[in-house]
């Protein structure tokens, strides 16, 4: 037995030749191809935007997708998530090979066949070309992504302070220096993770 949870009136919906492990969350408007197998421990939650994972993809044991309000997530057909990635409000094209550990952030986009190694990260909206390889530890930003390693945190912060993630993710100005934005944001976004409280728990049979 499966357990599926339907999140704002909205159920997944699992091919019957997917494979799901049984304490694997999947949640809301959720879809999983034919052949695709998602591990132990893993989260698939539609939160307030959809989640579509195409054919003979493999999310490993415990990582995290979540689609979000105006980036929804999207894993095209036969692509690998690692144990312990994290992606949110992304697209990842054909045959992407996404390592233990990675980030993926909102509006990101992978090419297909491209690597992002073990902890590499893409930054939110940075595109990342078909083929190209993120390193160990290293960090894709912009569009055309740029992929530098962790020490050239200058150039990748003037990379990233135009994309703005305040705005993009939470809708607010980044605030001025000495201000943050958590005493306004927080409260709202835990009203908004509030709304699990409505959840539904289906049972499903797969056989």
């Amino acid at each position: 037995m499966v357990l599926l949870t339907e999140h704002d009136g909205v159920a997944p919906r699992v091919d019957p030749k997917a494979r799901l492990a049984p304490n694997a969350t999947v949640c809301g408007d959720v879809s999983i191809g034919p052949g695709t197998s998602v591990g132990f421990g893993a989260v698939v939650v539609a939160e307030s935007g959809p989640v579509s994972i195409g054919a003979d993809c493999v999310v490993m044991d415990t990582a995290v997708l979540r689609g979000v309000r105006d980036a929804p997530l999207a894993l095209a057909d036969r692509v690998l998530v690692g144990p312990c990635a994290y992606l949110v409000g992304c697209s990842v094209e054909e045959e992407a090979f996404i390592a233990t550990g990675a980030t993926v952030f909102n509006k990101a986009r992978i090419g297909r066949r491209a690597e992002v190694r073990i902890n590499g990260i893409v930054h939110l909206r940075t595109a990342l070309p078909p083929g190209a390889t993120v390193p160990l530890g290293w960090i894709a930003v912009g569009d055309p992504a740029e992929i530098l390693p962790p020490e050239a945190h200058e150039r990748i912060w003037k990379i990233q302070e135009a994309l703005d993630f305040p705005r993009h993710v939470f809708g607010r100005p980044r605030p001025g220096p000495g201000e943050s934005l958590m005493p306004e944001v927080m409260p709202r976004y835990a009203r908004r993770l509030g709304r699990h409280r409505q959840d539904r728990t289906i049972e499903e049979e797969r056989r």
